[in-house]
């Protein structure tokens, strides 16, 4: 069976899930850049972004939830009292994304049911010499899948963000540092052609 560690404070995850049954969840393109806003909008507030994927049927994040005190409560007009900030308004954040493109995915698609395997899956990812694996393991995904022959040709990952100098969200200054520079990370990219176990970090 099974376990999934709990999402905690100032530590690092690698966040996958899936369509049901191997279904898939983005059928065009609106549909991968309307995930990519529910995203920023639910769970950028909790959550630093390292590297993304998003697949035909599942994606993959690498993320650093942030420090507790520095997750501010969402406040409006019908809230009467702050929201508490703990590991389940983690959840719920991530939950509300989930929940969010699933009915917009339904109403487009005229479909019924739930859309990802719950529980959303995570893995802690406790050393660091695993970041620069799973980023590559994250890029290298559509290359993986037959998707594309090079990492740099498949437009739904955070791949061409990191190389460019255009503003973002991602870490993108910490990811380079990872690879000790830009150059040194592209050419691990491209160069990295052997096989890598990192089947402990891994859910498919």
């Amino acid at each position: 069976m099974q376990t999934f560690e709990h999402l905690d404070f100032g530590k690092f995850y690698h966040i996958y899930n899936k369509g049901i049954n191997g279904q898939e969840i983005f059928l065009h393109s609106d549909h991968y850049t309307h995930f990519l806003r529910l995203y920023e909008k639910h769970v950028d507030s909790v959550a630093d972004t390292f590297a993304w994927c998003l697949m035909k049927n599942h994606f993959h994040f690498l993320v650093r939830i942030k420090d507790q005190e520095l997750i501010s409560s969402p406040v409006g007009r019908s809230r009467k009292s702050p929201v508490i900030i703990d590991q389940d308004f983690l959840y719920r954040q991530f939950g509300n994304l989930f929940n969010a493109y699933s009915q917009s995915f339904n109403a487009r698609t005229k479909r019924t049911g739930g859309l990802f395997q719950t529980p959303f899956q995570r893995k802690l990812i406790g050393t660091e010499d695993y970041f620069t694996t799973l980023v590559f393991y994250i890029h290298n995904n559509p290359v993986r899948h037959r998707v594309c022959e090079r990492i740099q040709d498949y437009p739904w990952s955070s791949y061409s963000t990191i190389i460019s100098f255009t503003p973002t969200k991602l870490k993108r200054e910490r990811i380079i540092g990872w690879f000790e520079g830009r150059s040194n990370f592209i050419a691990f990219h491209e160069g990295k052609s052997q096989t890598i176990d990192i089947s402990h970090l891994l859910f498919e």
